[in-house]
Protein backbone atom coordinates (compact mmCIF):
# COMPACT_ATOMS: atom_id res chain seq x y z
CA UNK A 1 0.00 0.00 0.00
CA UNK A 2 1.04 3.44 -1.19
CA UNK A 3 1.62 5.99 1.68
CA UNK A 4 -0.85 8.61 1.80
CA UNK A 5 -0.21 11.44 -0.24
CA UNK A 6 1.66 14.36 0.96
CA UNK A 7 0.17 17.37 2.03
CA UNK A 8 0.64 20.03 -0.59
CA UNK A 9 -1.23 23.79 -0.94
CA UNK A 10 -3.82 21.51 -3.61
CA UNK A 11 -4.59 19.13 -0.76
CA UNK A 12 -3.56 20.85 2.98
CA UNK A 13 -3.67 18.67 6.12
CA UNK A 14 -6.95 18.93 7.96
CA UNK A 15 -6.35 16.50 10.80
CA UNK A 16 -9.83 15.14 10.24
CA UNK A 17 -10.84 11.67 11.14
CA UNK A 18 -10.70 10.39 7.69
CA UNK A 19 -7.14 11.78 7.34
CA UNK A 20 -6.04 9.82 10.89
CA UNK A 21 -7.93 6.72 9.56
CA UNK A 22 -5.55 6.72 6.10
CA UNK A 23 -2.64 6.78 8.18
CA UNK A 24 -3.39 4.36 10.52
CA UNK A 25 -4.19 1.85 7.71
CA UNK A 26 -0.99 2.78 5.97
CA UNK A 27 1.46 1.95 9.23
CA UNK A 28 -1.01 -1.25 9.26
CA UNK A 29 -0.37 -1.92 5.99
CA UNK A 30 3.59 -1.72 6.32
CA UNK A 31 3.85 -3.75 9.25
CA UNK A 32 5.28 -7.02 9.96
CA UNK A 33 3.08 -9.45 12.70
CA UNK A 34 5.48 -11.75 14.86
CA UNK A 35 2.97 -13.11 16.73
CA UNK A 36 -0.23 -11.94 18.35
CA UNK A 37 1.33 -9.70 20.81
CA UNK A 38 4.44 -8.04 18.93
CA UNK A 39 3.74 -6.10 15.97
CA UNK A 40 7.17 -4.73 14.08
CA UNK A 41 6.45 -1.05 11.93
CA UNK A 42 9.27 0.36 9.68
CA UNK A 43 10.59 3.14 10.73
CA UNK A 44 9.22 5.28 7.55
CA UNK A 45 5.79 4.73 8.54
CA UNK A 46 6.49 5.52 12.88
CA UNK A 47 7.96 8.52 11.47
CA UNK A 48 5.68 9.43 9.01
CA UNK A 49 2.87 8.36 11.65
CA UNK A 50 5.00 10.73 14.09
CA UNK A 51 5.25 13.51 11.92
CA UNK A 52 1.37 13.97 10.99
CA UNK A 53 0.43 13.65 14.63
CA UNK A 54 3.25 16.28 15.48
CA UNK A 55 2.13 18.65 12.79
CA UNK A 56 -1.43 18.36 13.27
CA UNK A 57 -1.86 18.91 16.81
CA UNK A 58 0.72 22.10 16.92
CA UNK A 59 -1.12 23.65 13.53
CA UNK A 60 -4.41 22.90 15.77
CA UNK A 61 -3.22 24.29 19.14
CA UNK A 62 -2.09 27.82 17.94
CA UNK A 63 -1.63 29.90 21.00
CA UNK A 64 -1.38 34.26 20.37
CA UNK A 65 0.27 36.62 22.46
CA UNK A 66 -1.88 39.26 23.90
CA UNK A 67 -0.12 42.07 21.84
CA UNK A 68 -1.41 45.17 20.08
CA UNK A 69 0.26 48.48 18.77
CA UNK A 70 -2.29 50.65 17.22
CA UNK A 71 -5.92 50.06 16.01
CA UNK A 72 -5.61 46.83 13.85
CA UNK A 73 -5.56 44.93 17.94
CA UNK A 74 -9.61 46.29 18.07
CA UNK A 75 -9.99 43.77 15.30
CA UNK A 76 -7.97 41.25 16.39
CA UNK A 77 -10.11 41.68 19.89
CA UNK A 78 -13.56 41.61 17.40
CA UNK A 79 -11.90 38.11 16.29
CA UNK A 80 -12.03 36.34 19.77
CA UNK A 81 -15.52 37.50 20.44
CA UNK A 82 -18.60 34.90 20.22
CA UNK A 83 -19.38 35.88 16.71
CA UNK A 84 -16.55 34.55 14.83
CA UNK A 85 -15.61 31.92 17.64
CA UNK A 86 -12.20 31.21 17.32
CA UNK A 87 -11.98 28.65 19.50
CA UNK A 88 -13.29 25.88 16.94
CA UNK A 89 -9.85 26.08 15.26
CA UNK A 90 -7.95 26.15 18.48
CA UNK A 91 -6.04 29.41 18.46
CA UNK A 92 -8.57 31.07 21.27
CA UNK A 93 -6.28 30.82 24.29
CA UNK A 94 -5.05 34.37 23.97
CA UNK A 95 -2.15 34.62 26.47
CA UNK A 96 -0.44 37.34 28.19
CA UNK A 97 3.53 35.90 28.63
CA UNK A 98 5.45 35.90 25.33
CA UNK A 99 7.23 32.13 26.91
CA UNK A 100 3.39 30.55 26.72
CA UNK A 101 2.55 31.55 23.54
CA UNK A 102 3.70 30.14 19.85
CA UNK A 103 2.04 33.23 17.85
CA UNK A 104 2.42 36.83 17.90
CA UNK A 105 -0.01 38.81 15.96
CA UNK A 106 1.92 42.05 15.04
CA UNK A 107 -1.20 44.40 14.71
CA UNK A 108 -0.24 47.93 14.38
CA UNK A 109 2.37 50.45 13.40
CA UNK A 110 6.17 49.42 14.63
CA UNK A 111 8.30 52.48 14.78
CA UNK A 112 11.59 52.01 15.20
CA UNK A 113 11.53 52.44 19.27
CA UNK A 114 8.69 49.90 19.36
CA UNK A 115 10.60 47.43 16.61
CA UNK A 116 13.45 46.25 19.31
CA UNK A 117 10.54 45.84 22.22
CA UNK A 118 8.93 43.34 19.39
CA UNK A 119 11.94 41.41 18.54
CA UNK A 120 12.74 40.80 22.04
CA UNK A 121 9.39 39.37 22.96
CA UNK A 122 9.59 37.18 19.55
CA UNK A 123 12.75 35.85 21.08
CA UNK A 124 11.10 35.29 24.48
CA UNK A 125 8.39 33.11 22.76
CA UNK A 126 8.39 29.39 22.71
CA UNK A 127 9.87 27.49 19.69
CA UNK A 128 8.47 26.86 17.14
CA UNK A 129 7.26 30.35 17.24
CA UNK A 130 4.84 31.88 14.02
CA UNK A 131 4.19 35.76 13.57
CA UNK A 132 1.36 37.42 11.52
CA UNK A 133 1.75 40.53 10.44
CA UNK A 134 -2.01 42.13 10.79
CA UNK A 135 -2.52 45.31 8.21
CA UNK A 136 -0.79 47.69 6.04
CA UNK A 137 1.69 49.59 9.02
CA UNK A 138 2.67 46.27 10.32
CA UNK A 139 3.43 45.11 6.91
CA UNK A 140 5.27 48.08 5.14
CA UNK A 141 4.35 51.20 6.97
CA UNK A 142 1.16 51.54 5.24
CA UNK A 143 0.24 55.40 5.18
CA UNK A 144 3.19 56.75 7.26
CA UNK A 145 5.35 55.33 3.76
CA UNK A 146 6.03 59.10 2.37
CA UNK A 147 6.20 60.89 5.40
CA UNK A 148 6.54 58.53 8.53
CA UNK A 149 10.15 58.70 9.25
CA UNK A 150 9.79 56.90 12.38
CA UNK A 151 8.24 53.97 11.21
CA UNK A 152 9.69 50.69 10.36
CA UNK A 153 9.52 49.52 6.04
CA UNK A 154 7.87 46.41 7.59
CA UNK A 155 7.67 44.35 10.81
CA UNK A 156 9.94 41.33 8.95
CA UNK A 157 12.57 43.80 9.21
CA UNK A 158 13.46 42.29 12.90
CA UNK A 159 11.13 39.24 12.86
CA UNK A 160 10.63 36.70 10.43
CA UNK A 161 6.81 36.49 8.89
CA UNK A 162 4.81 33.82 7.79
CA UNK A 163 1.25 35.44 6.77
CA UNK A 164 1.07 39.09 5.49
CA UNK A 165 -2.25 40.20 6.27
CA UNK A 166 -3.90 42.88 3.65
CA UNK A 167 -5.99 45.50 5.15
CA UNK A 168 -6.18 49.20 6.70
CA UNK A 169 -7.16 47.59 9.40
CA UNK A 170 -8.31 44.04 8.49
CA UNK A 171 -11.51 42.69 8.86
CA UNK A 172 -11.90 40.13 11.61
CA UNK A 173 -12.55 37.54 8.73
CA UNK A 174 -9.57 38.28 6.99
CA UNK A 175 -6.96 37.62 10.21
CA UNK A 176 -9.19 34.14 10.97
CA UNK A 177 -8.32 33.34 6.92
CA UNK A 178 -4.40 34.80 7.68
CA UNK A 179 -4.63 31.62 10.53
CA UNK A 180 -6.05 29.33 8.47
CA UNK A 181 -3.27 29.98 6.25
CA UNK A 182 -0.73 29.62 9.06
CA UNK A 183 -1.98 26.18 9.74
CA UNK A 184 -1.87 25.06 6.48
CA UNK A 185 1.90 26.24 6.53
CA UNK A 186 2.80 24.39 9.64
CA UNK A 187 0.77 20.57 8.14
CA UNK A 188 3.40 20.97 5.35
CA UNK A 189 6.28 22.42 6.84
CA UNK A 190 6.36 25.69 4.76
CA UNK A 191 6.94 27.71 7.93
CA UNK A 192 10.54 25.76 8.17
CA UNK A 193 11.06 26.93 4.84
CA UNK A 194 10.17 30.42 5.62
CA UNK A 195 12.08 30.69 9.00
CA UNK A 196 14.78 29.57 7.13
CA UNK A 197 14.59 31.84 4.07
CA UNK A 198 14.39 35.05 6.01
CA UNK A 199 17.21 33.89 8.32
CA UNK A 200 19.55 33.33 4.81
CA UNK A 201 18.42 37.03 3.70
CA UNK A 202 18.96 38.34 7.24
CA UNK A 203 22.54 37.24 7.57
CA UNK A 204 23.09 38.19 4.20
CA UNK A 205 21.98 42.07 5.30
CA UNK A 206 23.94 41.67 8.19
CA UNK A 207 27.38 41.32 6.25
CA UNK A 208 26.74 43.69 3.61
CA UNK A 209 26.00 46.22 6.58
CA UNK A 210 29.36 45.02 8.51
CA UNK A 211 31.66 45.12 4.80
CA UNK A 212 29.88 48.47 4.52
CA UNK A 213 30.90 49.92 8.04
CA UNK A 214 34.69 48.90 7.92
CA UNK A 215 34.85 50.44 4.45
CA UNK A 216 33.63 53.46 6.27
CA UNK A 217 35.98 52.86 9.10
CA UNK A 218 38.77 52.26 6.69
CA UNK A 219 38.31 55.88 4.61
CA UNK A 220 40.25 58.40 5.00
CA UNK A 221 38.78 61.69 6.91
CA UNK A 222 39.02 64.94 6.06
CA UNK A 223 39.28 67.97 8.44
CA UNK A 224 37.78 71.12 7.76
CA UNK A 225 40.24 74.03 7.61
CA UNK A 226 38.26 75.90 9.64
CA UNK A 227 38.61 72.96 12.35
CA UNK A 228 41.96 72.61 11.69
CA UNK A 229 44.21 73.76 14.92
CA UNK A 230 45.50 77.62 14.33
CA UNK A 231 49.74 77.77 14.00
Amino acid sequence: MTPPDAPSPDRPVTGTMDEYHDMVQYARSTSMAVDDSVVLMPMKAMADLAAWAVATGRANAVWPFTFGLACCAIEMMALASSRFDLDRIGSLVFRGSPRQCDLMIVAGTVTYKMGLCVERLWHQMAEPRYVVSMGACATNSGPYSAHGYHVMRGVDLVIPVNVYTPGCPPRPETLLESILTLQKQIKTGQDVEIRRMWERAHRAQAERLKKAAEVSESAPVLVAASAAPQA
